[in-house]
Protein backbone atom coordinates (compact mmCIF):
# COMPACT_ATOMS: atom_id res chain seq x y z
CA UNK A 1 0.00 0.00 0.00
CA UNK A 2 0.92 4.05 -0.86
CA UNK A 3 2.98 5.37 2.09
CA UNK A 4 1.67 9.31 3.36
CA UNK A 5 3.92 11.91 5.04
CA UNK A 6 1.83 13.12 8.20
CA UNK A 7 1.95 16.70 8.55
CA UNK A 8 0.70 18.47 12.23
CA UNK A 9 1.19 21.42 14.57
CA UNK A 10 3.58 21.75 18.24
CA UNK A 11 3.28 24.96 19.82
CA UNK A 12 5.59 24.78 22.04
CA UNK A 13 8.44 21.81 24.20
CA UNK A 14 5.96 21.59 26.68
CA UNK A 15 3.16 20.37 24.34
CA UNK A 16 5.34 18.17 22.44
CA UNK A 17 5.01 15.33 24.98
CA UNK A 18 0.92 15.61 24.50
CA UNK A 19 1.75 15.84 20.82
CA UNK A 20 3.73 12.85 19.85
CA UNK A 21 2.08 10.53 21.82
CA UNK A 22 -1.75 11.73 20.28
CA UNK A 23 -0.37 10.87 16.59
CA UNK A 24 -1.54 8.09 14.39
CA UNK A 25 1.01 5.30 14.34
CA UNK A 26 0.39 2.83 11.56
CA UNK A 27 3.88 1.06 10.89
CA UNK A 28 4.17 0.35 6.98
CA UNK A 29 1.88 3.63 6.44
CA UNK A 30 3.13 6.71 7.91
CA UNK A 31 6.57 7.12 6.03
CA UNK A 32 7.45 10.86 8.05
CA UNK A 33 5.65 12.73 10.60
CA UNK A 34 6.63 16.41 10.09
CA UNK A 35 6.09 18.82 12.65
CA UNK A 36 5.82 22.78 12.32
CA UNK A 37 5.49 25.78 14.72
CA UNK A 38 6.74 28.61 15.57
CA UNK A 39 9.64 27.51 18.05
CA UNK A 40 11.97 24.73 17.54
CA UNK A 41 11.62 22.58 20.40
CA UNK A 42 14.97 21.02 21.71
CA UNK A 43 13.91 17.79 21.00
CA UNK A 44 13.24 16.41 18.07
CA UNK A 45 11.73 12.36 18.42
CA UNK A 46 13.52 10.13 15.53
CA UNK A 47 10.83 9.29 12.99
CA UNK A 48 9.53 12.97 12.87
CA UNK A 49 11.10 16.32 11.03
CA UNK A 50 10.79 19.97 12.32
CA UNK A 51 10.07 23.05 10.11
CA UNK A 52 9.91 26.35 11.64
CA UNK A 53 7.34 27.74 10.55
CA UNK A 54 4.35 30.18 12.57
CA UNK A 55 1.41 28.94 9.38
CA UNK A 56 0.92 26.90 6.79
CA UNK A 57 -1.14 29.56 4.82
CA UNK A 58 2.74 30.76 3.96
CA UNK A 59 3.37 29.98 0.25
CA UNK A 60 6.93 29.72 0.50
CA UNK A 61 6.19 27.16 3.27
CA UNK A 62 3.83 25.09 1.66
CA UNK A 63 6.52 24.92 -1.44
CA UNK A 64 8.74 24.00 1.21
CA UNK A 65 6.88 21.24 2.27
CA UNK A 66 5.75 19.65 -0.84
CA UNK A 67 9.21 19.35 -2.20
CA UNK A 68 9.85 17.66 1.47
CA UNK A 69 7.16 14.87 1.04
CA UNK A 70 8.39 12.01 -1.25
CA UNK A 71 5.25 10.05 -0.65
CA UNK A 72 2.25 9.24 -2.60
CA UNK A 73 -0.03 10.99 0.32
CA UNK A 74 -0.02 13.87 2.80
CA UNK A 75 -2.12 14.07 5.60
CA UNK A 76 -2.47 17.04 7.20
CA UNK A 77 -4.32 17.27 11.09
CA UNK A 78 -4.97 20.17 13.32
CA UNK A 79 -4.70 20.43 16.91
CA UNK A 80 -3.45 17.02 16.78
CA UNK A 81 -3.81 16.87 20.44
CA UNK A 82 -7.41 17.05 20.66
CA UNK A 83 -8.23 14.77 17.50
CA UNK A 84 -8.40 10.58 17.63
CA UNK A 85 -7.89 9.12 14.24
CA UNK A 86 -8.72 5.72 14.49
CA UNK A 87 -6.32 3.15 12.72
CA UNK A 88 -8.90 2.27 9.73
CA UNK A 89 -9.32 6.31 9.26
CA UNK A 90 -6.41 6.55 6.68
CA UNK A 91 -6.73 3.68 5.24
CA UNK A 92 -9.99 4.54 4.41
CA UNK A 93 -9.37 7.79 2.73
CA UNK A 94 -6.82 6.13 0.90
CA UNK A 95 -8.81 3.11 -0.77
CA UNK A 96 -11.29 6.09 -1.82
CA UNK A 97 -8.43 8.35 -2.89
CA UNK A 98 -6.77 5.19 -5.51
CA UNK A 99 -10.11 4.52 -6.30
CA UNK A 100 -12.01 7.96 -7.44
CA UNK A 101 -8.14 9.93 -8.40
CA UNK A 102 -9.43 12.44 -6.19
CA UNK A 103 -7.10 15.34 -4.84
CA UNK A 104 -8.04 16.31 -1.84
CA UNK A 105 -10.17 13.89 0.89
CA UNK A 106 -12.08 15.09 3.91
CA UNK A 107 -14.75 13.59 6.13
CA UNK A 108 -17.41 14.14 8.74
CA UNK A 109 -16.44 13.66 12.64
CA UNK A 110 -17.59 13.45 15.96
CA UNK A 111 -17.45 16.56 18.26
CA UNK A 112 -17.26 14.79 21.71
CA UNK A 113 -18.60 17.96 24.34
CA UNK A 114 -19.12 18.29 27.67
CA UNK A 115 -18.88 14.21 27.55
CA UNK A 116 -21.90 14.14 25.09
CA UNK A 117 -20.71 12.50 21.13
CA UNK A 118 -22.26 14.13 18.52
CA UNK A 119 -21.93 13.88 15.05
CA UNK A 120 -20.85 17.06 12.85
CA UNK A 121 -21.41 16.60 9.38
CA UNK A 122 -20.08 19.01 6.47
CA UNK A 123 -20.87 19.81 2.71
CA UNK A 124 -20.11 18.32 -0.27
CA UNK A 125 -17.54 20.76 -2.49
CA UNK A 126 -18.79 22.32 -5.97
CA UNK A 127 -17.49 24.18 -8.36
CA UNK A 128 -19.20 27.45 -5.90
CA UNK A 129 -17.33 26.48 -3.02
CA UNK A 130 -14.47 28.78 -3.65
CA UNK A 131 -15.00 30.58 -0.91
CA UNK A 132 -11.37 30.78 1.50
CA UNK A 133 -13.82 29.88 4.31
CA UNK A 134 -14.97 26.15 3.34
CA UNK A 135 -14.73 24.12 6.41
CA UNK A 136 -12.83 21.27 5.36
CA UNK A 137 -12.93 19.53 9.61
CA UNK A 138 -9.93 19.09 11.35
CA UNK A 139 -8.16 15.89 8.80
CA UNK A 140 -7.47 16.13 5.10
CA UNK A 141 -5.77 14.08 2.75
CA UNK A 142 -3.69 15.18 -0.12
CA UNK A 143 -3.21 13.02 -3.12
CA UNK A 144 0.88 14.02 -3.92
CA UNK A 145 0.76 13.35 -7.93
CA UNK A 146 -2.48 15.56 -8.08
CA UNK A 147 -0.77 18.57 -6.06
CA UNK A 148 2.37 17.97 -8.28
CA UNK A 149 0.08 18.11 -11.46
CA UNK A 150 -1.44 20.96 -10.34
CA UNK A 151 1.54 23.20 -9.25
CA UNK A 152 3.27 21.77 -12.71
CA UNK A 153 0.09 22.75 -14.95
CA UNK A 154 -0.42 26.15 -12.78
CA UNK A 155 2.64 27.50 -11.43
CA UNK A 156 4.06 27.00 -7.56
CA UNK A 157 1.85 28.51 -5.32
CA UNK A 158 2.68 31.84 -5.00
CA UNK A 159 4.54 34.33 -2.16
CA UNK A 160 1.81 35.13 -0.11
CA UNK A 161 1.90 34.60 3.61
CA UNK A 162 -2.06 34.08 4.28
CA UNK A 163 -3.22 32.84 1.03
CA UNK A 164 -0.88 29.29 0.65
CA UNK A 165 -3.49 27.16 1.42
CA UNK A 166 -6.32 28.58 -0.73
CA UNK A 167 -4.38 28.52 -3.80
CA UNK A 168 -3.41 25.16 -3.49
CA UNK A 169 -6.65 24.08 -3.07
CA UNK A 170 -8.08 25.53 -6.10
CA UNK A 171 -5.40 24.76 -7.84
CA UNK A 172 -5.90 20.88 -7.30
CA UNK A 173 -9.60 21.27 -7.84
CA UNK A 174 -9.67 22.74 -11.40
CA UNK A 175 -8.27 19.05 -12.62
CA UNK A 176 -9.18 16.43 -9.41
CA UNK A 177 -12.30 16.24 -7.53
CA UNK A 178 -12.40 16.90 -3.96
CA UNK A 179 -14.23 14.65 -2.44
CA UNK A 180 -16.00 14.52 1.10
CA UNK A 181 -16.47 11.56 2.74
CA UNK A 182 -19.60 11.54 3.77
CA UNK A 183 -18.53 8.96 7.41
CA UNK A 184 -17.42 10.40 10.80
CA UNK A 185 -13.73 9.23 10.30
CA UNK A 186 -12.29 10.99 13.38
CA UNK A 187 -12.84 12.49 17.25
CA UNK A 188 -12.43 16.45 18.26
CA UNK A 189 -12.59 16.40 21.64
CA UNK A 190 -13.53 20.12 23.05
CA UNK A 191 -15.51 23.36 21.98
CA UNK A 192 -15.35 24.42 18.71
CA UNK A 193 -15.32 28.03 17.71
CA UNK A 194 -18.65 28.10 16.64
CA UNK A 195 -20.46 27.40 19.84
CA UNK A 196 -18.91 30.25 21.71
CA UNK A 197 -21.89 32.48 20.62
CA UNK A 198 -22.67 35.41 22.03
CA UNK A 199 -20.64 38.68 20.21
CA UNK A 200 -17.57 36.63 19.37
CA UNK A 201 -19.54 34.70 17.39
CA UNK A 202 -21.02 37.58 15.67
CA UNK A 203 -17.03 38.61 15.30
CA UNK A 204 -16.22 35.42 13.82
CA UNK A 205 -19.16 35.05 11.42
CA UNK A 206 -17.66 38.87 10.27
CA UNK A 207 -13.84 38.55 10.35
CA UNK A 208 -13.30 38.58 7.09
CA UNK A 209 -14.62 42.49 6.72
CA UNK A 210 -12.57 43.69 9.51
CA UNK A 211 -10.48 46.54 8.49
CA UNK A 212 -7.56 44.55 10.09
CA UNK A 213 -8.00 42.00 7.78
CA UNK A 214 -7.13 43.65 4.89
CA UNK A 215 -3.68 42.43 3.99
CA UNK A 216 -5.10 38.85 3.73
CA UNK A 217 -8.47 40.01 2.12
CA UNK A 218 -5.96 41.55 -0.62
CA UNK A 219 -4.31 38.17 -1.08
CA UNK A 220 -7.61 35.60 -1.23
CA UNK A 221 -8.82 38.22 -4.54
CA UNK A 222 -5.18 37.85 -6.31
CA UNK A 223 -5.43 33.86 -5.65
CA UNK A 224 -9.25 33.31 -6.65
CA UNK A 225 -8.78 36.32 -9.35
CA UNK A 226 -6.16 33.94 -10.95
CA UNK A 227 -8.37 30.58 -10.63
CA UNK A 228 -10.93 32.44 -12.16
CA UNK A 229 -8.59 33.10 -15.05
CA UNK A 230 -7.91 29.60 -15.05
CA UNK A 231 -10.98 28.48 -15.50
CA UNK A 232 -11.88 30.93 -17.86
CA UNK A 233 -14.68 32.51 -15.69
CA UNK A 234 -12.76 35.91 -15.10
CA UNK A 235 -14.67 38.74 -16.49
CA UNK A 236 -12.73 41.74 -17.67
CA UNK A 237 -13.90 45.31 -15.72
CA UNK A 238 -16.45 46.02 -19.40
CA UNK A 239 -19.97 46.86 -18.50
CA UNK A 240 -22.76 47.08 -20.02
CA UNK A 241 -24.80 49.98 -20.15
CA UNK A 242 -28.22 50.35 -18.03
CA UNK A 243 -30.86 49.89 -20.03
CA UNK A 244 -33.57 52.91 -20.44
CA UNK A 245 -36.86 51.60 -19.39
CA UNK A 246 -39.52 53.10 -20.69
CA UNK A 247 -42.35 51.39 -18.07
CA UNK A 248 -44.70 54.27 -15.88
CA UNK A 249 -43.32 53.80 -12.02
CA UNK A 250 -46.13 55.82 -9.78
CA UNK A 251 -42.82 56.85 -7.69
CA UNK A 252 -38.91 57.23 -7.70
CA UNK A 253 -38.20 54.69 -4.94
CA UNK A 254 -39.65 51.75 -2.99
CA UNK A 255 -38.30 50.90 0.34
CA UNK A 256 -39.15 46.85 0.17
CA UNK A 257 -39.95 45.05 3.46
CA UNK A 258 -40.71 41.81 3.60
CA UNK A 259 -41.73 40.79 7.03
CA UNK A 260 -42.67 37.59 8.92
CA UNK A 261 -43.37 37.40 12.72
CA UNK A 262 -41.40 40.88 13.49
CA UNK A 263 -43.80 42.70 15.64
CA UNK A 264 -41.05 43.84 18.79
CA UNK A 265 -39.35 45.59 15.49
CA UNK A 266 -41.18 45.87 11.87
CA UNK A 267 -42.76 49.42 13.57
CA UNK A 268 -39.00 50.51 14.42
CA UNK A 269 -38.22 49.83 10.63
CA UNK A 270 -41.29 51.40 8.89
CA UNK A 271 -40.90 54.51 11.11
CA UNK A 272 -36.74 54.94 9.79
CA UNK A 273 -38.02 54.20 6.23
CA UNK A 274 -40.82 57.42 6.64
CA UNK A 275 -38.75 59.45 8.18
CA UNK A 276 -36.24 59.67 5.15
CA UNK A 277 -35.90 63.13 3.58
CA UNK A 278 -36.12 62.70 -0.25
CA UNK A 279 -36.28 65.26 -3.24
CA UNK A 280 -38.69 63.19 -4.97
CA UNK A 281 -41.55 60.85 -4.04
CA UNK A 282 -41.51 57.49 -2.80
CA UNK A 283 -43.10 54.41 -0.31
CA UNK A 284 -42.98 51.77 1.57
CA UNK A 285 -44.03 48.24 0.58
CA UNK A 286 -44.37 45.71 3.38
CA UNK A 287 -44.76 42.11 2.46
CA UNK A 288 -46.70 40.57 5.22
CA UNK A 289 -45.86 37.09 5.00
CA UNK A 290 -48.66 35.32 6.95
CA UNK A 291 -47.04 36.57 10.48
CA UNK A 292 -49.06 35.21 13.00
CA UNK A 293 -48.20 36.92 16.23
CA UNK A 294 -49.45 40.54 16.07
CA UNK A 295 -47.19 42.14 13.01
CA UNK A 296 -50.15 41.79 10.57
CA UNK A 297 -52.16 43.87 12.69
CA UNK A 298 -49.46 46.41 13.53
CA UNK A 299 -49.11 46.71 9.92
CA UNK A 300 -52.60 47.57 9.16
CA UNK A 301 -52.70 50.48 11.80
CA UNK A 302 -49.32 52.50 10.36
CA UNK A 303 -50.46 51.00 6.36
CA UNK A 304 -54.32 53.17 7.90
CA UNK A 305 -51.70 55.99 9.23
CA UNK A 306 -49.54 56.74 6.25
CA UNK A 307 -51.10 56.15 2.57
CA UNK A 308 -47.07 55.69 1.57
CA UNK A 309 -47.15 52.00 3.33
CA UNK A 310 -48.23 49.15 1.21
CA UNK A 311 -49.43 46.50 2.84
CA UNK A 312 -49.48 43.37 0.64
CA UNK A 313 -50.13 40.07 1.64
CA UNK A 314 -48.99 37.21 -0.90
CA UNK A 315 -51.97 34.66 -1.89
CA UNK A 316 -49.67 31.47 -1.56
CA UNK A 317 -48.08 30.44 1.14
CA UNK A 318 -44.66 28.85 -0.24
CA UNK A 319 -43.04 32.03 -0.38
CA UNK A 320 -39.07 32.41 1.12
CA UNK A 321 -37.57 35.96 1.26
CA UNK A 322 -36.65 36.04 -2.14
CA UNK A 323 -40.76 35.17 -3.12
CA UNK A 324 -41.57 37.81 -1.29
CA UNK A 325 -39.41 40.52 -2.81
CA UNK A 326 -40.81 39.24 -6.08
CA UNK A 327 -44.56 40.42 -5.21
CA UNK A 328 -43.54 44.02 -3.93
CA UNK A 329 -41.41 44.34 -7.29
CA UNK A 330 -43.80 42.89 -9.49
CA UNK A 331 -46.58 45.20 -7.52
CA UNK A 332 -47.84 48.41 -9.33
CA UNK A 333 -47.01 50.18 -6.38
CA UNK A 334 -42.83 49.88 -7.23
CA UNK A 335 -41.21 52.78 -7.74
CA UNK A 336 -37.87 52.93 -10.26
CA UNK A 337 -35.30 52.24 -8.07
CA UNK A 338 -36.60 49.26 -4.98
CA UNK A 339 -34.52 49.81 -1.95
CA UNK A 340 -33.78 46.79 1.14
CA UNK A 341 -34.59 47.17 4.38
CA UNK A 342 -35.02 44.24 6.53
CA UNK A 343 -37.77 43.84 9.03
CA UNK A 344 -35.96 43.76 11.99
CA UNK A 345 -33.10 46.98 10.98
CA UNK A 346 -33.29 50.59 10.14
CA UNK A 347 -31.41 53.22 8.25
CA UNK A 348 -29.41 55.17 10.19
CA UNK A 349 -30.23 59.06 9.04
CA UNK A 350 -33.29 60.49 7.32
CA UNK A 351 -30.51 60.84 4.63
CA UNK A 352 -30.24 57.32 3.63
CA UNK A 353 -32.44 56.80 0.61
CA UNK A 354 -31.88 60.03 -0.95
CA UNK A 355 -27.62 59.24 -0.49
CA UNK A 356 -28.25 56.01 -2.34
CA UNK A 357 -30.81 57.29 -5.31
CA UNK A 358 -28.23 60.17 -5.79
CA UNK A 359 -25.56 57.46 -6.87
CA UNK A 360 -27.79 56.10 -9.44
CA UNK A 361 -28.45 59.54 -10.93
CA UNK A 362 -24.50 59.97 -10.87
CA UNK A 363 -23.05 57.13 -12.45
CA UNK A 364 -24.50 54.23 -15.38
CA UNK A 365 -25.67 51.13 -11.86
CA UNK A 366 -27.71 48.44 -12.09
CA UNK A 367 -27.64 47.89 -8.12
CA UNK A 368 -26.19 50.05 -5.10
CA UNK A 369 -25.16 48.82 -2.26
CA UNK A 370 -24.14 51.09 1.08
CA UNK A 371 -22.37 50.22 4.20
CA UNK A 372 -23.77 49.07 7.45
CA UNK A 373 -22.76 48.82 11.33
CA UNK A 374 -24.04 46.14 13.41
CA UNK A 375 -25.46 46.72 16.91
CA UNK A 376 -27.46 44.88 19.84
CA UNK A 377 -30.84 44.95 20.58
CA UNK A 378 -30.16 48.03 22.70
CA UNK A 379 -28.91 49.87 19.74
CA UNK A 380 -25.44 49.79 20.95
CA UNK A 381 -22.48 49.24 18.45
CA UNK A 382 -20.85 45.68 18.84
CA UNK A 383 -17.57 44.22 16.61
CA UNK A 384 -16.43 44.64 14.22
CA UNK A 385 -19.15 47.95 14.50
CA UNK A 386 -18.45 49.38 10.21
CA UNK A 387 -18.92 46.87 7.28
CA UNK A 388 -17.82 48.35 4.24
CA UNK A 389 -16.87 45.96 2.16
CA UNK A 390 -13.97 47.58 0.89
CA UNK A 391 -12.56 44.92 -0.58
CA UNK A 392 -14.97 46.15 -3.41
CA UNK A 393 -13.31 47.56 -6.02
CA UNK A 394 -14.84 48.84 -9.99
CA UNK A 395 -12.26 46.83 -11.62
CA UNK A 396 -12.40 43.75 -9.79
CA UNK A 397 -15.70 43.70 -7.39
CA UNK A 398 -17.60 41.76 -10.12
CA UNK A 399 -15.00 38.91 -9.60
CA UNK A 400 -13.72 38.71 -6.03
CA UNK A 401 -17.44 38.64 -4.83
CA UNK A 402 -17.77 34.77 -5.90
CA UNK A 403 -15.19 34.42 -2.93
CA UNK A 404 -17.29 36.33 -0.20
CA UNK A 405 -20.46 35.66 1.38
CA UNK A 406 -22.02 38.91 1.24
CA UNK A 407 -22.03 41.93 -0.40
CA UNK A 408 -23.07 44.75 2.27
CA UNK A 409 -26.36 46.69 2.73
CA UNK A 410 -28.08 48.27 2.09
CA UNK A 411 -29.29 47.10 -1.49
CA UNK A 412 -30.99 48.74 -4.33
CA UNK A 413 -31.57 47.67 -7.77
CA UNK A 414 -33.34 49.14 -11.09
CA UNK A 415 -36.47 48.13 -11.09
CA UNK A 416 -36.74 47.68 -14.66
CA UNK A 417 -33.90 44.72 -14.53
CA UNK A 418 -34.90 43.24 -11.72
CA UNK A 419 -38.19 42.52 -13.42
CA UNK A 420 -36.33 40.81 -16.19
CA UNK A 421 -34.66 38.55 -13.78
CA UNK A 422 -36.49 38.08 -10.27
CA UNK A 423 -35.52 36.66 -7.31
CA UNK A 424 -34.99 33.19 -6.58
CA UNK A 425 -37.70 31.96 -4.17
CA UNK A 426 -34.89 31.21 -1.48
CA UNK A 427 -34.93 31.57 2.59
CA UNK A 428 -31.46 32.88 2.24
CA UNK A 429 -28.83 34.37 -0.52
CA UNK A 430 -31.35 35.26 -2.98
CA UNK A 431 -29.78 39.31 -2.69
CA UNK A 432 -26.60 37.72 -3.33
CA UNK A 433 -27.73 35.77 -6.18
CA UNK A 434 -29.23 38.45 -7.75
CA UNK A 435 -26.39 40.68 -7.16
CA UNK A 436 -24.11 38.28 -8.45
CA UNK A 437 -26.20 37.85 -11.58
CA UNK A 438 -26.49 41.69 -12.54
CA UNK A 439 -22.38 42.75 -12.13
CA UNK A 440 -22.05 39.59 -14.58
CA UNK A 441 -23.36 42.34 -16.96
CA UNK A 442 -23.64 45.93 -14.74
CA UNK A 443 -21.52 48.42 -12.68
CA UNK A 444 -22.19 47.79 -8.79
CA UNK A 445 -22.31 51.41 -7.39
CA UNK A 446 -21.09 51.12 -3.79
CA UNK A 447 -20.95 53.99 -0.51
CA UNK A 448 -18.72 53.37 2.15
CA UNK A 449 -20.27 55.25 4.40
CA UNK A 450 -22.63 54.21 7.41
CA UNK A 451 -26.34 53.84 5.75
CA UNK A 452 -27.80 51.61 8.02
CA UNK A 453 -27.85 50.00 11.46
CA UNK A 454 -28.33 46.15 11.22
CA UNK A 455 -29.70 44.62 14.55
CA UNK A 456 -27.98 41.53 15.82
CA UNK A 457 -30.48 39.62 18.49
CA UNK A 458 -31.92 36.30 19.13
CA UNK A 459 -35.10 36.84 16.49
CA UNK A 460 -31.94 37.22 13.81
CA UNK A 461 -32.63 34.29 10.85
CA UNK A 462 -29.13 33.20 11.81
CA UNK A 463 -28.68 33.85 14.98
CA UNK A 464 -27.47 30.40 16.98
CA UNK A 465 -28.03 28.53 13.87
CA UNK A 466 -26.99 24.75 14.64
CA UNK A 467 -24.96 22.94 12.22
CA UNK A 468 -27.35 21.58 9.96
CA UNK A 469 -29.11 25.15 9.31
CA UNK A 470 -25.18 26.78 8.83
CA UNK A 471 -24.26 23.71 6.37
CA UNK A 472 -27.74 24.83 4.34
CA UNK A 473 -26.92 28.15 4.32
CA UNK A 474 -23.50 27.57 3.07
CA UNK A 475 -24.45 24.94 0.52
CA UNK A 476 -27.35 27.56 -1.00
CA UNK A 477 -24.62 29.46 -1.37
CA UNK A 478 -22.30 27.36 -3.27
CA UNK A 479 -24.58 26.11 -5.56
CA UNK A 480 -25.78 29.95 -5.95
CA UNK A 481 -21.62 30.68 -7.54
CA UNK A 482 -21.57 27.29 -9.07
CA UNK A 483 -24.48 28.50 -11.23
CA UNK A 484 -22.42 32.07 -11.41
CA UNK A 485 -19.67 30.27 -12.23
CA UNK A 486 -20.61 28.34 -15.16
CA UNK A 487 -22.72 30.94 -16.61
CA UNK A 488 -19.62 32.94 -16.89
CA UNK A 489 -17.37 30.39 -18.88
CA UNK A 490 -20.42 29.93 -20.87
CA UNK A 491 -20.44 33.55 -21.59
CA UNK A 492 -16.25 33.67 -22.65
CA UNK A 493 -16.96 30.69 -24.16
CA UNK A 494 -20.10 32.28 -26.53
CA UNK A 495 -17.33 35.63 -27.20
CA UNK A 496 -14.31 33.54 -27.89
CA UNK A 497 -16.19 31.81 -31.04
CA UNK A 498 -17.38 35.56 -32.06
Amino acid sequence: MNKITLICPVIADHTLEKTIPALPSLPGLIEKTVLWGRERPSFIPPHCEYMQSPSLASGKVLNTLIEMVKTDYMLMMDQPRQIHIPPRTIERLMDIAESTGAGILYSDYHQETRNRLIEHPLIDYHPGSIRDDFDFGHVTLFSMPAVRRSLDMFGNIPEVDYAGLYDLRLKVSINHPILHVQEPLYTKYGLESADEGGSRGTEIQFDYVDPRNQSIQKEMESVVTRYLKNIDAYLEPRFHNVPISHEQFPVEASVIIPVRNRASTITAAIQSALAQETSFHFNVIVVDNHSTDGTTSSLRELANLHPMVKHLTPSRRDLNIGGCWNEAVFSPFCGRFAVQLDSDDIYSSPETLQTIIDVFGSGDCAMVIGSYTLVNEKMEEIPPGLIDHREWTDDNGHNNALRINGLGAPRAFHTGLLRTIGFPNIHYGEDYAVALRLSRYYRIGRIYKNLYYCRRWEGNTDFRLTIEQKNRNDLLKDRIRTVEILARQKMNREKSLR
